[in-house]
């Protein structure tokens, strides 16, 4: 039974990756607190959903058009020192939030500005943060880390919006901004005890030669191009939450409470899957379990858009939730493993800007293609896209599905990053 749990050697052998992993929780409990605070206040303010949807706005516009620049300075300093200059903006930004809520400004273009801010600062954080685990654990416990983190992730957005429910309500909002900026101090003291980690092999010169630099390596490599593919199908195509008000009134009748039970549904699968990774320690086709698990969120989805009982519908958001996270446990693992130091700064803020704009693209397409037909039609076909699509990807590129970890593994050097050619291009 022990296999089939979350892999915790690295928290027991890397202390600094311990102390790290429990900053990044706290804080990302924090973050979520203020997510909750901030769209309340701005409902409050607005009565309007429009005005709460430009928050998203406000986050995804700076990740995008400053992710990719971030990961070109974090491979030409000292990643240990940005980090710590951009978690202290981040606090600042949530410092102003709790500022403008004890002084009662009320204004909604300050909170949309704070909110730009933060988003900006976090678009040079996090490709920096996610260059970290190589050089704390060894090669073969990336997996572990990454299902660590994961449980971390999913763990605040369970926990940080029920949390932030219950404080706001005995102290109001201002407490939840509050708590958010004192977070800042476990995490940015975490990355303080770490070493300092300037990039190997040479620092490049930001800017936009570095930036087409990155996305050259990216090209070059069938690996990553399949993996980053995979996840573009599987969120562009099948990403279900802006259906779920929809058929939450069609199916189950609307009430808020089971709104919040389709939603927290995914988180709760993210959970089991990240707390039931164990077996992932020993898989080394990781590229074909990322393909595999893509299919069984996309079948998944196509289910939920299918059932009518409450119960077989969170169930199926649950399995769909678990499968997510498993894929991208297995694709995080691979793009540590596949690139060289000196580009990770460039490579995990592609994956970052994936991340960041897929989803937000995928609920677009979902409500508009759910308005043109039906939610359950949305539902289902894009269910039955992502299938199709991890067919395709399956078959034109067969770079991931052969692509070995054990293999990723034996050439890479503790901390070095460093792969041979046919490991990176997968042949």
């Amino acid at each position: 039974m022990t296999r089939l749990f979350m892999d915790v050697t690295p928290l027991r052998e890397s202390p600094a990756f311990r102390r790290l992993w429990v900053g990044s929780g706290l804080s990302a409990i924090g973050t979520q607190m203020t997510m909750f605070a901030v769209a309340l206040q701005v409902y409050t303010l607005t009565h309007s959903s429009a005005a709460v949807g430009a928050l998203a706005l406000c986050a995804a516009v700076p990740s995008i058009t400053v992710g990719l620049l971030g990961g070109a300075i974090a491979d030409a300093v000292d990643r240990r020192r940005l980090v710590l200059v951009t978690g202290t903006a981040l606090a600042v930004t949530s410092t102003g939030l709790a500022v403008q809520a004890y002084a009662n400004v009320n204004r909604v273009w300050l909170l949309y500005l704070l909110m730009s801010l933060a988003a900006l600062s976090g678009a040079v954080n996090q490709p920096a943060r996610r260059t970290f685990m190589p050089r704390l654990l060894r090669p073969d416990q990336i997996p572990a880390g990454t299902a660590l983190s994961m449980f971390t992730f999913h763990g605040s957005m369970t926990i940080g919006p029920a949390l932030a429910g219950v404080v706001a309500a005995a102290w109001g909002l201002r407490t939840c901004y509050a708590v958010d900026a004192v977070s800042f101090v476990v995490a940015l003291y975490s990355v303080f005890r770490l070493p300092p980690m300037p990039p190997d092999g040479g620092a490049a010169r930001p800017g936009v030669r570095a930036v087409a630099d990155g996305l050259a390596f990216v090209r070059r490599s069938r690996v990553l191009v399949a993996a980053f593919l995979s996840d573009l199908n599987a969120t562009v195509l099948g990403m279900p939450f802006a259906l779920f008000p929809a058929i939450n009134a069609e199916r189950f009748g609307g009430s808020p409470r089971t709104l919040g039970l389709l939603t927290s549904a995914v988180a709760v699968g993210g959970l089991v899957g990240s707390g039931l990774s164990g077996p992932l320690r020993h898989l080394t086709r990781l590229g074909r379990a990322m393909l595999v698990a893509s299919a069984v969120w996309g079948l998944a989805l196509a289910g939920f858009g299918l059932a009518h009982p409450l119960w077989l519908a969170l169930l199926l958001l649950a399995v769909a939730g678990t499968a997510d996270v498993l894929s991208v446990i297995c694709r995080s693992t691979i793009v540590q493993n596949v690139t060289p130091d000196r580009y990770r700064g460039r490579v995990n803020a592609v994956d970052f800007v994936v991340g960041a704009a897929c989803p937000q693209l995928g609920n677009f397409r979902a409500g508009a293609v759910g308005s043109l037909t039906t939610p359950a039609v949305s539902a289902v076909g894009g269910g039955l896209a992502v299938v199709l699509g991890a067919v395709v990807i399956r078959l034109a590129m067969p770079a991931l599905n052969r692509y070995d970890n054990a293999g990723a593994r034996a050439n890479t050097g503790p901390g070095s990053g460093e792969l041979s050619k046919a490991s990176v291009s997968g042949g």
